[in-house]
């Protein structure tokens, strides 16, 4: 058991390295929407309203991602609807349940904030989380966002630069999205 405790911090721990790396992100353009992604084969409706998906159960590394929710104008959408759902710190997805999956609503100034685990790489993706963001009566963005300095970036095919999130801290990721409102 401790070995396997071991193994998991020192693969969380490999994180850390990048922290350098996510301050070259691309700052928000408002004006340009957000880029739109395929949801893949693992979303699920009715996900549960939550703004933590940690298991408590978890030993992966925590990871907080905030943001806002704007109009290509600039303006902050209150009440968007945001869905999250990513693959566990084994890079499996929960098909039968709602482990790592949930939705939430920005407040009146646009904002989320999310509390959730660092997911792992599966084979032929690299480490992402997938969302749906929708303003109140609009049309759904579907998309994914990135982790920067990842190694397995280079190797995904899905992969887009534009979706990464900005790191603050080493366990604190933000990202802006800019959808029809």
């Amino acid at each position: 058991m401790a070995s396997l405790t071991r193994r998991r911090l020192l693969a969380a721990a490999a994180l850390f390295p990048m922290v350098p790396a996510f301050a070259q992100t691309r700052p928000l353009t408002c004006g340009e929407l957000t880029a739109a992604q395929t949801e893949g084969p693992f979303f699920k409706t009715n996900t549960p309203l939550r703004a933590s998906l940690v298991d408590p159960g978890s030993k992966a590394a925590r990871l907080a991602v905030t943001g806002r929710v704007l109009s290509a104008r600039c303006t902050p959408v209150a009440n968007a609807l945001l869905d999250f759902w990513h693959a566990d710190e084994d890079g499996e997805y929960d098909n039968r349940g709602f482990r790592y999956r949930g939705h939430q609503f920005t407040d009146s100034e646009g904002r989320y904030r999310l509390a959730t685990i660092v997911p792992a790489e599966y084979p032929g993706r690299t480490r992402h989380i997938h969302v749906k963001v929708q303003a109140p009566g609009k049309r759904i963005l579907t998309t994914q966002l990135y982790f920067p300095g990842d190694p397995g970036n280079a190797r995904d095919g899905l992969y887009q630069r534009d979706l990464e999130m900005r790191f603050i801290e080493r366990a604190e990721g933000t990202f802006d999205f800019v959808v029809e409102a």
